[in-house]
C-alpha cells in the first residue's frame, strides 16, 4: 500500500511523493547502491540499516520523502532531528535522471528540508538549527547542488580500514601499563548498568568539547540513536580507566558496531565513537581501545575494522590510525548551513 502523499513546493508536478512503507525498501537500497557508484566508484549499503531509517527505530526522528516519476524511484528525503540544533539532511537523486532535472529535484528537496528542519527548531524552542548534509569528495554534482542550495564545506573525513587477521586475536600488544580497558558492566539478563552508559556519555561528550563542530547531545538521544543502528551489541562498548592518585578515573571509551557480511561472507566492526578524556592523553588509551577492537574482532571471526576520522584533526589521530594499519579507503565531506528562526 502507498505511503501518503505529499506536496513539496517547488516540485515539478510530473513527479508524485509520498512518505516511505516497508514495501519501500528494496527500491531505497537499490536507489543509495547506485548512487554510490556513481558517486565514489563502490558501494557498500545495508538493507537491514536501510529499513531501521526508512520505516523501523530510526525513522522516529525523522522526516522523509520519496520521490517517483510514474512507478520509478527517483530520489530520497530524509531530515533526522539529531539533537537540539542540528538536523541532518540527506538529499539522493538517481544517477539516472539529468543533470538539469536532477539539480531541479535536489534543489526542491533541500527547500523542503529547511522547513522541515525549521519545524523541528520550532517544536524545540530554539532560536536558530544547523543543516548537516554531506557528500563524497568525488562527487561534483553533489557538491554543487550543496553549493547552490548556501550550503558551505567545512571539513574533510577520512573514511578509513583495518584488515584483520586470526593472529590477531592474540598477536596486538595488551593495555598499556596504567591502563585498564573492560566491557561496560552488564546485568544478568544482558542488559547494560546504566551507570557506565552514563559514564560512556560522559567521557565521550567531555572528550570532543574542542573537537570540530562539537555539540551537545543529551544522554537519552544519545543511548536512542545509537541503539537504532541493526548492528549494535552492548558487548561491543568498552570503557578506559587510568590510575590518578590511587583512584581509578575514567580515561576514554569506544563504541562499535557490527559491520554486515562483505562478498566474501565476513563480518567486520565499525568504530562508531572513540574518545579519550583530556586528563589522560599521552597514556595510550586510545591504543589501547583500539587494540582491544582488533583483537575482539579477530576472537569473532571479524576480517576489518572501519572508521571515521577527521582530516584535520588537531589530536592526529590519523598518523595514530595509520601506524596501527589503517589506510584510507575514501573521503567524505561535511557542509553545514546555519539557519536563523528570526
Amino acid at each position: 500500500m502507498p505511503g501518503e502523499a505529499l506536496t513539496i513546493d517547488g516540485l515539478d508536478p510530473r513527479y508524485d511523493a509520498r512518505r516511505p512503507t516497508v514495501e519501500d525498501v528494496p527500491a531505497v537500497t537499490a536507489l543509495l547502491r547506485a548512487h554510490q557508484l556513481a558517486a565514489h566508484g563502490s558501494a557498500s549499503v545495508d538493507p537491514d540499516m536501510v529499513e531501521t531509517n526508512l520505516v523501523g527505530y530510526g525513522s522516529w526522528t525523522r522526516r522523509q520523502a520519496l520521490v517517483f516519476d510514474d512507478s520509478t524511484l527517483v530520489a530520497w528525503l530524509s531530515v533526522h532531528d539529531r539533537a537540539a540544533g542540528r538536523s541532518m539532511v540527506d538529499v539522493t537523486v538517481s544517477p539516472d535522471v539529468p543533470q538539469t532535472d536532477a539539480a531541479a529535484i535536489a534543489r526542491a528537496l533541500f527547500g523542503c528540508a529547511e522547513r522541515l528542519a525549521r519545524d523541528i527548531a520550532r517544536a524545540r524552542q530554539l532560536h536558530s538549527t544547523l543543516l548537516d548534509s554531506g557528500a563524497y569528495e568525488t562527487d561534483a554534482r553533489q557538491q554543487q547542488w550543496l553549493t547552490d542550495y548556501g550550503f558551505e564545506k567545512v571539513r574533510t573525513w577520512l573514511q578509513m580500514s583495518r584488515p584483520v587477521t586470526a593472529q590477531d586475536a592474540t598477536g596486538v600488544p595488551p593495555a598499556r601499563e596504567g591502563v585498564t580497558v573492560r566491557l561496560v558492566r552488564q546485568h544478568p539478563d544482558g542488559l547494560p548498568v546504566a551507570e557506565d552508559l552514563q559514564t560512556v556519555h560522559q567521557v565521550l561528550e567531555e572528550s570532543f568539547q574542542d573537537h570540530f563542530s562539537s555539540y551537545r547531545e543529551s544522554f537519552p538521544e544519545f543511548i536512542m540513536r545509537l541503539r537504532e543502528d541493526p548492528g549494535h551489541r552492548w558487548d561491543h562498548w568498552w570503557l578506559a580507566t587510568v590510575e590518578v592518585d590511587g583512584e581509578e578515573l575514567p580515561a576514554g571509551a569506544v563504541v562499535t558496531t557490527v559491520l554486515p557480511e562483505d562478498a566474501d561472507g565476513f563480518e567486520g566492526t565499525y568504530v562508531d565513537y572513540i574518545g579519550v578524556h583530556r586528563r589522560a592523553r599521552g597514556r595510550g588509551v586510545a591504543k589501547s581501545l583500539l587494540n582491544k577492537v582488533i583483537s575482539e574482532t579477530a576472537k569473532r571471526g571479524g576480517n576489518r575494522v572501519g572508521l571515521e576520522v577527521d582530516a584535520d584533526s588537531p589530536t592526529g589521530a590519523d598518523g595514530l590510525y595509520t601506524s596501527m594499519g589503517w589506510v584510507t579507503s575514501y573521503r567524505t565531506q561535511s557542509w553545514h548551513l546555519e539557519l536563523d528562526l528570526h
